[in-house]
């Protein structure tokens, strides 16, 4: 492992406490360095003895901390920052507290304690460490190299929120006083940085495994004083009933707690029944000793209920192959009693159940947030200040870098399956979605189109797939994009694998463990050390030789958590990265998905300079936007929570700086009812497929993707279905919404903008906003209110403070600051207009660039002033970057009621230099439904010169 050891720490601080007199040290406790200065500090509250500053910008303050006399820098993997900035800043020191200020931002610490506290230009606090006796460095050790477990603390402001984090399944938005686990896990994302509505944000640049906000451990559910059905102290009672004859009693026994959480604890199940035969029932009653929020954490596989004083909490269901976590908030009274009772159904014979339980806060951490890491040399962190969400997560793109732009084909619809078995199912796909007319732009070929003992061998099992080359110049001939699968995942029967191991680019624990995967009869696998720099040529390489030659359009870069053994403790999981390039699995556990996605990145712009990088990855960490990766939210279930969850998940994901995020539309697993379904079943399933599709028609990527019964719309339900209409009413939206989207993707890159947006992005000053987890504003005019609950007719949907919102459909006028019960009817979903708003949209597709935007219709939601700027570009290439684009910016008045278009700025080859636009203006008082065959208020012609037009 590359270090750069700090001497001149050493020797400053031998000089203050060795060569130096008291009242020296008190004049002057610091030293400027270039590009910032190191404090020293005696006497630590919590063990920090050097304190370094050093602005990035005038709104960015990186800081780093160490217990040691010499800072041990280790290189960033998710910063992109020179060492040095040229920023200006000056420095105070009075009254024992030392400060360095910028145009934006000032930094304090306090000599004496080593805290540090963060203030605007206006002095007001934005964030100040807690002082609170901790330890911030303990010792540890992993994989013969010393470091150490570090924890910071920060008080928190009166009703802080916090967002970001990754992407996380317990529909919860808000993270104030949550207890948020940072590790990369298939449905789960970590990436350590946050976002607070009081206009900062802490990038955390620590690759292990971490924990924020409430980082207390949870504890075992006998914290909670448990009482028998019978009412004897200290367990409850389970009892093992036949799933078949539930009247049947196997087994009962007494529990303390519930932890079958990983594959090693299937042992623990009692052995007296088999867990696929079983019904569990847990019951009795919990008492906590203080009142207050008790959390209580249920990690579930299988069907799982959950009750409080006969009130149903929970009734959910996940794949016994990959496990969910929910969060069941109990707000108990202390030394009361509350009957509790849980029924779990296996699904199978490897089903997972833990039940763990986070008490009521202490008072000296209940308004603090903390974040805490298993391994790290210092604590290194930055501080981001911006007006807004949007400008600190600009911030955190200066850090990690830009969102590269993704190809315009994106922004269409993919179709996906698990999976296509044939070239000829792919081909026949493709056609029958050109026959029925129904857009697209991109088909998915999952895993497994290798033969079955050829896991990593990248290529293709000819008796099935004849042709590879053949098929991908039909599917582009069609207008059809190819994305493929592609796993970090060698069998040992492959050349790829002989040819990686002999150059060490292996983990090697899975192949000693002789370990089976679930093919077959089980092969022998292991992933590659995505953090060795050479390992990551070498797959680009053989992806490249083996794939990209054959005209691959994209990349699926699946099981990147690494996913070496599903469902092992996390123990275990570092054991089978041990050692990685950089050094001890422990250290750069979360950092794997970022390494992978970089050398695929890499390594096709080296080949390819000109085609834009397309990249789908289950996992992400802080950095992965400028690989022009996307992230999926892995192997959820295809039940109604599930899809609520979503909305949550990518709200947080985007606010964690990275804006292109999907699902797999549908839920990609299944209950065994929908395998086959008929009848209500059937009835329940189309109505999710519905749903859930209209809710990803507005989400920054359209996929759908899924186990059997297949996803094709056609294969959902048949044509004349309202199921079938409603979704495909939904696909030409969003193409003809293209106009409007790209020029949120153009934004994402140029303004560093966020394009699925949490609603405290665009209405921070809305408290009712804060905590919303099951609405959001897709770009900056529409309000988007997915459905998730089986026969509804209607939602309940707030309207933010604002001019007033108009239905999408209707044009009826709403005023703000107001919750309604929207109209939800089977084909369609609320969806409200901010007035004050220009949305543009294009023709009728059925691909991207099937036809040239040079019509398109605005429509002027009036209210309040308005603008919206149309940015276009080459679609496919990188000539973005300099400057090869066109921004229009149009802009509406609501005093004069004129909208103007104003010229063309920048250009590219092949830009219209002659369009129509027709304008449709929307007023409160004269409600336009949305129809693109309706008289418009007026037509203009527009040759790249500023126009204005009298509504």
């Amino acid at each position: 492992m590359v270090k750069k050891h700090c001497t001149f720490w050493a020797l400053l601080i031998v000089s203050v406490f060795c060569g130096a007199t008291k009242a020296q040290v008190l004049t002057k406790p610091y030293s400027q360095i270039e590009g910032g200065i190191v404090v020293i500090v005696p006497h630590s509250l919590n063990g920090v003895r050097l304190v370094r500053l050093q602005p990035v910008n005038a709104s960015i303050i990186h800081v780093t901390l160490t217990p040691d006399s010499a800072f041990n820098d280790s290189p960033s993997l998710m910063a992109v920052l020179q060492q040095h900035s040229t920023t200006k800043f000056s420095i105070q020191y009075s009254n024992s507290e030392v400060a360095l200020t910028t145009d934006s931002v000032k930094a304090v610490v306090d000599v004496r304690s080593g805290l540090i506290s963060f203030y605007d230009a206006f002095g007001h606090v934005l964030v100040k460490q807690s002082a609170l006796p901790y330890s911030a460095f303990t010792k540890s050790m992993y994989g013969g190299n010393s470091t150490y477990r570090i924890s910071q603390y920060f008080d928190s402001q009166n009703n802080e929120a916090y967002y970001g984090l990754g992407q996380h399944q317990q529909s919860i938005v808000n993270y104030n006083g949550r207890h948020v686990d940072l590790i990369q896990n298939n449905t789960e994302v970590a990436v350590p940085f946050v976002v607070s509505d009081k206009n900062y944000g802490l990038l955390w640049d620590n690759n292990s495994i971490t924990t924020a906000g409430d980082i207390r451990e949870l504890q075992s559910l006998y914290a909670l004083k448990l009482y028998g059905k019978g009412g004897q102290q200290g367990w409850l009672s389970a009892s093992y009933n036949l799933k078949n004859n539930p009247d049947q009693k196997i087994f009962e026994q007494p529990i303390s707690e519930l932890d079958y959480n990983w594959l090693s604890d299937m042992k623990k199940f009692p052995y007296k029944v088999k867990m696929e035969d079983a019904i569990v029932t847990y019951e009795g009653a919990i008492e906590g000793d203080q009142s207050g929020l008790y959390q209580l954490q249920v990690k579930y596989a299988g069907y799982i209920k959950v009750w409080l004083d006969g009130k149903l909490l929970a009734d959910y269901w996940r794949q016994p192959w990959n496990p969910a976590t929910t969060i069941l908030d109990l707000n108990l009274q202390k030394g009361k009693k509350y009957q509790l009772k849980m029924q779990w159904v296996p699904s199978g014979s490897e089903s997972y159940l833990g039940v763990k339980v986070l008490i009521p806060a202490p008072s000296e951490v209940k308004n603090t947030f903390a974040l805490s890491s298993e391994a790290g040399s210092t604590i290194d962190y930055y501080l981001i200040y911006g007006k807004g969400a949007d400008r600190v997560i600009s911030g955190y793109r200066t850090v990690t870098g830009k969102a590269v732009m993704m190809p315009k084909w994106a922004m269409g619809f993919w179709q996906s399956r698990e999976r296509y078995k044939t070239q000829d199912e792919i081909l026949n796909t493709v056609n029958e979605f050109r026959t029925r007319k129904i857009p697209l732009d991109n088909i998915v070929q999952d895993w497994s189109y290798w033969k079955e003992n050829q896991w990593g061998s990248q290529e293709f099992d000819r008796t099935r797939f004849s042709s590879p080359e053949g098929m991908i110049k039909q599917l582009h001939a069609q207008n059809v994009h190819f994305m493929i699968s592609v796993w970090p995942k060698f069998y040992e029967e492959t050349d790829a694998y002989q040819a990686f191991d002999k150059d060490g680019f292996l983990f090697k624990r899975n192949i000693a463990n002789r370990q089976r995967d679930w093919i077959a009869q089980g092969y022998v696998s292991t992933f590659y050390d995505a953090f060795n720099p050479n390992a990551r040529k070498a797959f680009w390489n053989l992806i490249n030789q083996k794939l990209y030659t054959k005209g691959i359009d994209a990349w699926w870069l699946d099981a990147t958590e690494p996913d070496i053994l599903s469902n092992a403790s996390v123990t275990d999981r570092k054991m089978l990265m041990e050692p990685t390039y950089l050094g001890s699995s422990t250290q750069y556990f979360n950092a794997f998905p970022l390494q992978n996605a970089k050398g695929v990145y890499e390594g096709q712009r080296t080949v390819n300079p000109n085609n834009r990088i397309f990249i789908l990855t289950r996992s992400a960490f802080a950095g992965l936007q400028r690989y022009a990766a996307a992230t999926w939210s892995g192997d959820i279930a295809a039940r109604w929570e599930d899809m609520k969850a979503q909305i949550a998940a990518g709200i947080n994901f985007s606010l964690s700086g990275m804006p292109y995020w999907t699902m797999d539309i549908g839920g990609f697993a299944v209950e065994q009812r929908y395998e086959k379904p008929i009848g209500t079943d059937l009835d329940e399933w189309r109505e999710s497929m519905t749903r859930w599709y209209q809710f990803g028609a507005f989400a920054p990527l359209f996929r759908v993707h899924g186990q059997f019964p297949y996803r094709e719309i056609y294969n959902v339900a048949p044509q004349g279905h309202p199921a079938y209409q409603s979704m495909l009413y939904y696909d030409k939206l969003r193409y003809r919404l293209l106009p409007y989207i790209y020029s949120l993707v153009g934004a994402t890159y140029q303004q560093d903008y966020t394009i699925m947006r949490g609603l405290v992005m665009d209405f921070p000053h809305d408290n009712h906003v804060k905590s919303i987890n099951d609405e959001y504003m897709f770009g900056p005019a529409l309000l988007i209110n997915p459905v998730y609950k089986y026969g509804a007719k209607s939602r309940s949907v707030y309207l933010p403070q604002s001019n007033g919102w108009y239905n999408l459909y209707t044009g009826k006028y709403y005023k703000g600051n107001n919750t309604i019960e929207a109209d939800a009817p089977y084909s369609q979903i609320p969806v409200f207009v901010k007035a004050g708003s220009i949305i543009p949209f294009g023709p009728d597709l059925q691909y991207t660039t099937e036809k040239q935007p040079d019509h398109i219709t605005l429509y002027v939601y009036a209210g309040a002033d308005a603008k919206f700027t149309l940015y276009e570009d080459e679609g496919t290439n990188y000539n973005y970057e300099q400057g090869k684009f066109t921004e229009i910016p149009i802009t509406y008045h609501q005093s004069t009621q004129t909208l103007t278009i104003g010229g063309n700025m920048h250009s590219y080859t092949g830009m219209l230099k002659r369009r129509t636009f027709s304008i449709v203006l929307i007023k409160p008082d004269d409600a336009k439904k949305l129809d693109f065959s309706q008289k418009v208020n007026t037509t203009v012609t527009y040759t790249g010169t500023e126009l204005t037009v009298k509504l």
